[in-house]
């Protein structure tokens, strides 16, 4: 790792493409979150109601144009053509649709203005449309915010430990597992997890649903909020039904349907790819603590996309450390605790399909530090 924390990824090797990767610091950091806290201009920390909205707007613009013209124009085209511009359709909507999604996943972490009723409202309008359980989600992805990197108690894309390796496991550590597991993981992977919990930490006492009010990711305070979310799916839900009854399935999966699925792989895309990294430690409840456990994450390069994305993609580090952050101060506060940070800053420029098969290939379960005494501190391995 070089200046700033920049990781150095080295050409492939005979051994490992991670061979040549340094782990990044596990012990407790020279610094507090204070201390990264007054490096930032405080004006990172002021949210603008008219800003944030104006973002949104923008996103809505563009989308409502690419529909206006798939609508209008594409039935105009001559037949081949039509096999260029649908997936063309499909790719940009889902772009500026996943830039939606970020948006109201702000809106869950109150960064979208000063009034946490606004920031609801617009969250579950735009969750919601995008078939997401605003407030459920909310909750889960909070805890998620407040146990980063503990191998007990993180909801999101906790590694197993080898011991928890399943017996074909073995058989799909090759390229072709590899690509059926990642199809899988990039289709399926988003309602997989809200309606079955898969891929997330597991739960005693019932059945871990995000659409089950008594499910035990929530306690009783949350649980009428549960069936807020679920009201809003529904709604939505008809009005698909409705749509697909006047226009015709085929209709709403082409303008609706797809786009959906593109932003939820870029959703499982960004997150698998946000803490998921061969430099990167897991803890146990013996070394975990939360300074550590959120600097347990790393920056990537999504190339323009960073901007449609609003820069969650390559701010995710200043993000877990202060989420209330508004996205469009992200980048000047990692500019600012960058020199703070130092090593503890991660960031890969790896593109990002290259950087998507060397963690499926690489990172396939954490085991305790063999190199050090730290026993609490777990890292990737991949050696069946």
């Amino acid at each position: 790792m070089g200046a700033g924390g920049r990781m150095q990824v080295s050409p492939p090797s005979k051994k490992s493409e991670t061979d040549n990767i340094k782990r990044v610091p596990c012990e407790t950091p020279p610094f507090t979150v204070g201390e990264l806290k007054k490096a930032i201009p405080p004006h990172c920390f002021k949210r603008s109601i008219p800003r944030s909205f104006s973002y949104l707007i923008w996103d809505i613009i563009i989308a409502s144009c690419f529909y206006y013209v798939a609508t209008t124009y594409f039935p105009l085209l001559p037949h081949p053509l039509s096999y260029f511009a649908w997936p063309l359709y499909w790719a940009c909507q889902g772009c500026v649709l996943t830039g939606v999604w970020v948006i109201a996943h702000e809106c869950g972490h109150h960064a979208f203005s000063d009034y946490q009723w606004l920031d609801d409202t617009v969250g579950l309008i735009f969750h919601s449309f995008l078939l997401v359980p605003y407030f459920s989600w909310k909750y889960s992805h909070r805890r998620h915010h407040s146990n980063t990197g503990s191998l007990e108690r993180d909801e999101v894309f906790v590694p197993k430990k080898k011991s928890d390796i399943k017996w074909y496991g073995k058989y799909l550590n090759n390229p072709l597992g590899r690509t059926v597991m990642l199809t899988v993981q990039f289709t399926l992977g988003w309602p997989l997890y809200l309606a079955f919990n898969v891929s997330g930490r597991p739960y005693d006492g019932g059945f871990a649903c995000h659409f089950h009010p008594n499910a035990p990711i929530y306690n009783d305070r949350e649980r009428l909020q549960i069936y807020i979310s679920d009201a809003g799916i529904l709604a939505v839900c008809y009005g698909l039904f409705r749509y697909a009854a006047a226009q015709g399935v085929a209709s709403m999966v082409c303008f609706y349907g797809v786009p959906l699925l593109i932003v939820n792989g870029f959703l499982v895309l960004i997150t698998y790819l946000q803490h998921t990294h061969p430099s990167l430690p897991h803890y146990d409840s013996s070394e975990w603590d939360w300074l550590r456990g959120a600097l347990a994450t790393v920056d990537r390069d999504y190339g323009i996309l960073n901007k449609v994305f609003h820069n969650i993609t390559d701010t995710h580090v200043a993000h877990h450390l202060f989420s209330t952050m508004p996205h469009y101060h992200a980048m000047e506060a990692t500019k600012a605790i960058k020199p703070i940070l130092g090593e503890y800053y991660q960031f890969d420029g790896t593109p990002v399909v290259k950087a998507m098969w060397r963690e499926a290939k690489e990172c396939i379960y954490v085991e305790p530090d063999r190199q050090g005494e730290k026993k609490g501190v777990f890292w990737y391995n991949n050696k069946l």
